[in-house]
């Protein structure tokens, strides 16, 4: 048991090492500024899949109103920066602490439900947390779309090459898989997962519920919050249609679930095959149509989750079980 203790710790280890060499590598690399975009986003999404990941997978809350948390990250930040010349750095942090303070609040009626309800609890909130948005506009004069003005410096979180963007992104999903791995690998995360399989069960030997949930769902709302901040300075401008879009939230949950729910590297996997998977699509097929790419898309989704029910990494701990059995026997 020991040998096997410490054979996992040793892989943990050089998967970790692979990843952070993989971010700084890359991007050195890489030089064409498509391929650095779509690393970018690679990066991003891998890190927000895995905040949702903590909540969705490890704690089996399925939440589709993340992107009340990703749109706050990415209003705070910009009106500061807009309005009053904070740098979006200190921005991101007013975002973090919204983003908590709303994803406290409503902590105890969401978590008072389960399954399918819960999911449609969370999408109202997203949808409730547009509509003030939107309401807000006509008391305090705020423009629908916001533009952040181009200029590159470290202060402004803006740089004249994508690479340090790439970079950027990197460090956030390696620092989310960081915090997916202590919480997961420490006595929370076993109190996460049983609650996951069976919330009775977990219940009834002293484990308390609202606690852990509230823990895992308050650092999945903040780093979801950071992810807002990071894309609306990439791409210097929002708007309420964009950040605060449903299918970003549907997006955290498929990738995760495409690459392995309740793994580490499942997140990170399932962003590494979705993103280029439809960015490639929509360059293709975009000439036969709006929407063509969302159909051949969605149609590549289903048929993977159909063949890898468990995602990419459960056939991949599938093989490994079988390669081990072999050489058991061997």
């Amino acid at each position: 048991m020991k040998i096997s203790w410490l054979d996992g710790r040793f892989e943990d280890a050089v998967t970790g090492i692979v990843l952070f060499a993989g971010v700084i590598a890359i991007p050195f690399i890489v030089d064409d500024r498509f391929y650095l975009n779509l690393l970018f986003l690679v990066f991003l999404y891998a890190g927000l899949a895995s905040a949702w990941n903590l909540l969705g997978g490890y704690a089996g809350q399925v939440s589709l109103g993340h992107t009340a948390f990703f749109g706050i990250g990415a209003y705070a930040s910009t009106l500061l920066y807009n309005m009053a010349g904070v740098s979006p750095w200190l921005g991101m942090l007013a975002g973090v602490v919204v983003s908590l303070v709303l994803a406290f609040l409503i902590s105890y009626p969401v978590f008072r439900l389960r399954g399918v309800f819960f999911a449609m609890a969370t999408i109202a909130v997203g949808e409730t947390v547009r509509i003030l948005l939107l309401w807000s506009r006509s008391k305090i004069d705020i423009p629908y779309g916001l533009s952040i003005d181009y200029k590159p410096e470290f202060a402004n979180m803006i740089f004249a090459h994508p690479r340090s963007y790439a970079w950027l992104a990197g460090a956030f999903m390696l620092l989310v898989i960081c915090t997916c791995y202590l919480v997961t690998r420490s006595r929370t995360g076993f109190y996460l997962k049983a609650l996951r399989d069976n919330e009775e069960a977990a219940q009834s030997v002293g484990i308390d519920l609202r606690r852990y949930k509230l823990f895992v769902f308050l650092i999945s709302a903040g780093f979801t919050s950071i992810g807002g901040t990071l894309m609306a300075q990439y791409v210097l401008y929002i708007e309420p249609s964009t950040v605060f879009n449903m299918t970003i939230s549907i997006d955290f949950a498929l990738m995760s679930i495409l690459g392995g729910i309740g793994t580490i590297l499942g997140p990170v996997v399932g962003a590494a095959i979705a993103i280029p998977l439809q960015e490639f699509l929509k360059d293709w097929l975009g000439p036969y149509g709006a929407g063509a790419h969302l159909v051949v898309y969605a149609a590549f989704l289903i048929l993977i989750v159909m063949l890898l029910p468990e995602g990419v990494m459960g056939l991949w701990r599938s093989i490994r079980i079988k390669i081990f059995k072999e050489a058991a026997h061997a």
